[in-house]
């Protein structure tokens, strides 16, 4: 549910927050204190995809794509280029919208050059927070749809933040339910309605 602390767990397994106490590993490596040197290393194998998306308004789609790749395989324009329009069809758009602006694009296809983004790199682990946050149903089935794809071809883990329990079903195999800022409940997501947790039980039947 909403203040649960599911963006603020996202954000800490990322390194963006800062835990108060606890342990995050990375493939068992301590996360937590790390030196910047080496959770720059660490983040050179994860995409993150924010709540809102999180363009840059004075960066094309193309630049707003490759912009962490740039920096860390050392691209020209022309290969920023190529693997900008590479990305955009794996998210479904046309490479003829790589000049334009972020403000010149529909949610739902800011969503997707998001998603691009996050996935320029061929990440091992990929974090949602809300991907389908703000969204009409239609879309959001295209952006659940996409997350299993771009999971599937990359063969990443994927970490999704989310309260739309359609969205969880479709796309979640593992799932964990936050409440008051502890899990309460986790387990496969096939046997979800099997719960006996009261909160959990309360949240999918949506009661009060």
């Amino acid at each position: 549910g909403s203040g649960s602390g599911k963006s603020v767990l996202i954000k800490s397994m990322i390194g963006l927050i800062h835990p108060d106490s606890g342990s995050i590993l990375y493939e068992g490596v301590e996360s937590i204190g790390m030196n910047s040197q080496d959770r720059l290393q660490m983040l050179e194998s994860c995409g993150y995809l924010f709540q809102a998306g999180a363009l840059f308004d004075s960066l094309t789609v193309a630049q707003n794509i490759t912009f962490f790749a740039e920096k860390l395989h050392n691209l020209n324009k022309k290969q920023c280029k190529e693997l900008a329009k590479l990305k955009l069809e794996s998210v479904g758009l046309s490479h003829r919208i790589i000049d334009l602006y972020p403000s010149e694009l529909s949610g739902g296809m800011q969503k997707r050059v998001s998603l691009a983004r996050a996935i320029c790199t061929d990440p091992k682990v990929i974090f949602f927070d809300e991907p389908t946050t703000g969204l009409d149903p239609i879309m959001s089935n295209v952006i659940n749809d996409l997350i299993i794809k771009v999971r599937d071809d990359l063969g990443a883990t994927t970490i999704t933040i989310t309260h739309d329990m359609q969205s969880a079903r479709k796309i979640g195999k593992e799932v964990a339910f936050l409440y008051d800022g502890k899990i309460v409940h986790s387990g496969k997501m096939a046997e979800i309605d099997k719960t006996e947790n009261p909160e959990l039980k309360q949240f999918i039947n949506g009661s009060t």
